[in-house]
């Protein structure tokens, strides 16, 4: 293992746990694609090929990030959030439509497909923490340090709002606690998030008023899932059926699971080997199992804040903060979603589920981790020469 770690620069322990997770998601999404195969066809041998195309993009994406200078990141931010408005705006026009969700783009000639927000999640993170670091002695000031902080937040969310609310809402409270760390004022913060749901407020009482605009398409359904969710008792089998066999699925799976393959609910949940990942492993793996992938991911969580600890680089800092919340929170809502505790809602598992621009965004995030690492790692070592020199120079 240190043969080929040495090639890898950085956190070794965030190296192993994503090599590890990426590894085992060849297993998984293998046995958990039943269900796809039912209902668009194919073999999972086909599926799993396909992940292990997207595995290799991610990895060698992940690499080839680790090892540019980490100052690059910083200057390629705001092209990045430039990149990430645009193609939102091509989704909202042209995008394809997935599970009634038109928040895909098709990738011409290979037929594959990426989700914009994925990108856009990044490219947000990325800016923020510049902006955070540009306006930080301006923060107490609405038009020079908050309005230019908080208006890319406005612009992405806004955009992503129309087909996928939930990961709009989960980026916008992401990019609150961000400016939390970034020592906004609690006044602005609190103004801010009244803010959030004013507005929320006025484009749902525009649709409501104005239902031939389709400004949210997919409010039915995300008012059917709440509903669902706050009075199980009176909800619709059929329509919350998906929920109740992933809470079936968990509790089937008991301490020990039912093996690799052998369990049964996951032939009867929509997207198993994604949204419902966390209740199709609890089934096959067990209880124990699932505790132990809860461990994993806190102890990637803590490795990456301890980099951004260490670095004296608050753009370092911001980035890595606000990657690690974003791939907890990822985790926490998809455990949250199978176990009942939230409403129905797509957020997969980062480095385990099946899904192409998901797994390459995760992968791209721990390559600018990665980066930060190794520009640790580089400075102390030039630190070490420098006190070798001086020592043996007196």
């Amino acid at each position: 293992m240190k043969d080929y770690l040495k090639y890898l620069k950085g956190d070794p322990v965030i190296w192993i746990i994503t090599i590890l997770l990426m590894a085992f998601s060849l297993v998984t999404v293998y046995s958990f694609v039943p269900i796809l195969v039912k209902i668009e066809g194919g073999s999972p041998l086909q599926y799993l090929l396909k992940h292990f195309f997207y595995v290799v993009i991610a990895f060698f994406i992940m690499f080839l990030i680790h090892r540019a200078d980490s100052k690059y990141i910083s200057q390629l931010s705001k092209f990045s959030y430039y990149m990430a408005v645009l193609i939102l705006l091509f989704t909202l026009f042209f995008g394809s439509q997935v599970n009634d969700a038109g928040r895909w783009i098709k990738i011409p000639f290979i037929g594959l497909t990426f989700q914009s927000s994925d990108f856009a999640k990044l490219a947000l993170i990325l800016y923020l923490s510049r902006l955070l670091v540009k306006k930080k002695e301006k923060l107490n000031s609405w038009r020079e340090g908050v309005f230019p902080v908080v208006l890319p937040i406005i612009v992405i969310c806004f955009l992503i709002l129309k087909d996928n609310f939930s990961t709009a809402a989960m980026l916008f409270m992401l990019c609150l606690a961000m400016l939390f760390i970034g020592r906004m004022p609690y006044g602005k913060l609190f103004t801010m998030l009244g803010f959030g749901f004013v507005l929320v407020f006025l484009i749902i009482c525009i649709h409501k008023a104005a239902p031939e605009l389709n400004i949210l398409p997919r409010y039915d359904t995300w008012v059917s899932r709440y509903n669902s969710k706050m009075d199980e008792s009176s909800a619709d089998i059929l329509k919350n059926a998906q929920s109740n066999n992933a809470k079936l699925a968990i509790h089937n799976g008991s301490f020990l699971g039912q093996g690799v393959g052998d369990g049964k609910l996951k032939e009867y949940i929509p997207e198993a080997y994604a949204d419902f990942y966390y209740s199709s492993f609890v089934e096959e793996f067990g209880s124990i199992s699932a505790i132990v992938l809860i461990l994993i991911y806190l102890i990637l969580l803590f490795r990456i804040i301890r980099i951004a600890l260490k670095t004296d680089d608050l753009f370092q800092t911001y980035v890595c903060m606000g990657i690690g919340i974003h791939l907890l929170t990822q985790v926490s809502i998809n455990m949250l979603v199978c176990t009942g505790i939230f409403p129905v809602t797509g957020q997969n598992m980062p480095f385990l589920a099946m899904g192409g621009s998901a797994l390459i965004m995760a992968c791209a995030s721990i390559g600018i981790v990665q980066s930060f690492a190794f520009n640790l790692q580089k400075r102390k070592l030039m630190q070490s020469e420098t006190t070798f020199q001086t020592i043996s120079g007196g």
